[in-house]
């Protein structure tokens, strides 16, 4: 019996998703300390694409978890089965919890920051309150995020390294950079954006989205693996 190749929808979304969620965080404004609400707020309220630039993020995280889910597809014949099934179900509550943050970060936040930037005192001060609040709320989303985000990638490294049919070094990258982006989002439920949780969170997401670059990259030279 003659097989199937394997669908490229999953390499291209794995590569497309990486480029948007690489281009959403660069063109995030980050002069201002994110642990410092009223420089934050600050900044925030003078960015013009502010919304569209999270949008840009979310769909990124969309495409990565849809690659991530074809991925599952693909090593459901093999010996990492069930943690393939544990990376999608992964996925799918990532792509759940990202949309929130988002919601509350992209949307909310700057309605917020732009409301109080824009009312006169004595009045000011409430809304920096209210908008502060908002930001607690992102701050929990976005630790749990990261969380999520973290112990995924790390399941589909345990998966890729016992599936044999990827080279090992792709299932170890995903294995190196899930697991401080999960230990990131932890130090972020304690400290909130602070520097302590940059350090940890900021190398080890950027070598999430180099590792689906070449997760991306493998999976289109060898679509019928």
């Amino acid at each position: 019996m003659q097989t199937r190749p394997a669908s490229r929808i999953g390499p291209i979304a794995a590569v497309a998703g990486a480029i948007f969620l690489f281009l959403g965080t660069y063109l995030h404004p980050i002069s201002a300390d994110p642990n410092v609400p009223l420089a934050a707020f600050t900044e925030y309220a003078a960015s013009n694409y502010w919304v569209a630039i999270h949008l840009m993020q979310m769909f990124g995280v969309v495409l990565i978890a849809a690659s991530l889910v074809l991925l599952s597809r693909r090593m459901m014949d093999g010996p990492a089965a069930e943690w393939a099934t544990l990376g999608a179900a992964g996925a799918i509550a990532s792509v759940a919890i990202s949309s929130a943050l988002q919601a509350v970060d992209g949307v909310a936040l700057k309605v917020m920051v732009d409301t109080w930037k824009s009312t006169p005192e004595p009045g000011k001060g409430a809304m920096f309150d209210a908008a502060f609040g908002v930001r607690q709320i992102e701050v929990g989303l976005a630790s749990m995020t990261s969380l999520m985000l973290g112990l995924t990638a790390a399941i589909y490294g345990i998966a890729l390294l016992i599936d044999g049919r990827f080279p090992k070094w792709i299932g170890a990258v995903a294995v190196a950079g899930g697991v401080p982006t999960a230990i990131a989002g932890v130090v972020m439920a304690h400290t909130g954006f602070s520097n302590q949780s940059m350090v940890i969170g900021m190398p080890s997401d950027s070598l999430l989205i180099l590792w689906m670059i070449a997760l991306g990259v493998y999976g289109w030279k060898s679509p019928a693996n």
